[in-house]
């Protein structure tokens, strides 16, 4: 089957990479800071010029100067994505000339047989229009330049790629294939997909978030390491789990604002990538560290995945590192966690490892069934059937001399499930009552780890909204 072909972009540290990859794909999917190393993993995303259709790859920094104590792990994953190209973009600083680091990814390149263009960047500073006839010495051809900060010479690159991908594409086969719980090369206009279910994975930093990524895909998508803060861009990977399609988004550890404010901008751009990488979910997975339990900033993470309606599941990883601790440790562990995460008793709580694989299967059962209910409805006859028999044993509260009766309810609705009561006087339930409700609705209706909405109406009056 005939798939998208590949462009990786490639260069040294801070050459504008992840600047020319935005500028392609019209995204802000890359990190840009002038911190040398800011990007680490590979980002994907689709693009296209002209009726032609690719995959771009972001791949870190290679042999230059930074001082990321990661640098090699990050080199190998551009080595990696090299291995998969159909074509190599290799983007040099005009400003700095050519420098050793230049030569070492040229020999890697050649090496490689893949075929290349080379793009000399920021000539919209004088002394790299200046400078850019020297990078032919490389004997990368053609070579092209362009400014991605403004987008001069953008165009030529494209017409050039759009040139190069004209030739018969590979076919998917020579991609490294897995079984039906493989990444798949995703966003593919040509081919019919099924609905993607965004799943964001999210937590403090090395809960481990990438490792728990990188065992269900079943290869080492994402950089890992014992370093803290590893992750920093949002990498998004599509899985296909009998004939579902979870697109698995691995995030940047999330850590109290005072101390992303210290650390800088690369830490608090990473931090914001994560929060929308929350807010585009369907689905958030909660990553916690089982040998150091639920803290306050796990239920700060929990409450931000609530706020913004996402369905929830909680992970306790490393799991395999407490079993000695004796059976009564779970009981109580569960019993901790829920009573710091307690509005998030909707949540189904799993413990893994994601080391050893122990039952991460069953993180993508619970991620396909809370999906699904996520989306459930509920007919209006049923609904107001039950509505009519929970509130005949409990009715809510009257704050004034008036009865307050339910009249009716609807489903106005979904992803999250949301919930419209309309009374003959009340425009709000009181706290109590309307948890009430809601776990009644849970155990009727069932919703299992999505948040519920409910909105009081007064018949012909204002509503209000309530969330839980």
């Amino acid at each position: 089957m005939a798939r998208a072909p590949l462009v990786v972009l490639v260069g040294r540290p801070n050459v504008g990479k992840s600047t020319l990859f935005n500028r392609i794909t019209s995204s802000r999917r890359a990190i840009v800071t002038a911190v040398p190393g800011t990007t680490r993993d590979v980002i994907e995303q689709a693009a296209s010029w002209r009726g032609t259709e690719f995959r771009l790859f972001d791949t870190g920094g290679m042999f230059g100067a930074t001082e990321d104590p990661l640098l090699q792990l990050v080199v190998e994953k551009g080595k990696q994505a090299i291995t998969y190209a159909d074509l190599l973009v290799l983007v040099l600083d005009g400003q700095q000339g050519v420098v050793p680091g230049d030569l070492e990814i040229v020999s890697q390149l050649r090496a490689s047989g893949k075929p290349a263009i080379a793009v000399v960047n920021k000539i919209d500073v004088r002394k790299a229009r200046e400078a850019a006839m020297q990078f032919y010495e490389l004997g990368v051809e053609p070579l092209l330049e362009v400014s991605a900060e403004h987008g001069t010479g953008v165009s030529d690159l494209l017409d050039e790629i759009a040139r190069r991908l004209a030739s018969p594409r590979r076919a998917d086969a020579a991609v490294p294939a897995t079984d039906d719980t493989a990444k798949v090369r995703a966003d593919d206009p040509r081919s019919q997909r099924p609905k993607e279910i965004a799943v964001a994975v999210v937590g403090r930093p090395n809960a481990g978030k990438s490792s728990l990524v990188n065992r269900l895909l079943r290869e080492e998508r994402m950089l890992v390491s014992e370093m803290p803060g590893t992750t920093r861009d949002a990498i998004d990977a599509v899985l296909k789990w009998h004939k579902r399609e979870f697109r698995i988004v691995d995030t940047a550890g999330i850590r109290r604002p005072g101390r992303v404010a210290k650390s800088g901008q690369v830490e608090s751009l990473s931090v914001l990538v994560a929060r929308r990488a929350i807010e585009k979910a369907d689905v958030v997975v909660l990553v916690i560290d089982a040998t150091a339990g639920a803290t306050d900033q796990d239920a700060a993470i929990a409450g931000e995945a609530d706020k913004q309606g996402r369905a929830v599941i909680v992970v306790a990883n490393k799991w395999d590192l407490v079993k000695e601790k004796g059976p009564d440790f779970s009981r109580t562990f569960d019993e901790e966690l829920r009573r710091k995460l307690k509005f998030l008793d909707y949540a189904s709580v799993l413990h893994i490892s994601a080391a050893t694989g122990e039952r991460t299967p069953k993180l993508l059962e619970a991620i396909d069934r809370v999906a699904d209910a996520r989306q459930k409805r509920v007919a209006t006859p049923a609904l107001n059937r039950f509505v009519q028999a929970v509130t005949a044993v409990h009715p809510p509260a009257s704050p004034g001399r008036r009865q307050v009766r339910v009249l009716y309810a609807a489903q106005t609705g979904v992803a999250p499930p949301t919930f419209v009561f309309f009374t003959n006087v009340a425009t709000a339930f009181h706290f109590s009552y309307e948890r009430f409700l809601i776990n009644q609705i849970r155990d009727a209706f069932g919703f299992a780890g999505s948040p519920i909405r409910i909105q009081v109406r007064r018949r012909g009056g204002k509503e209000k909204s309530v969330r839980s």
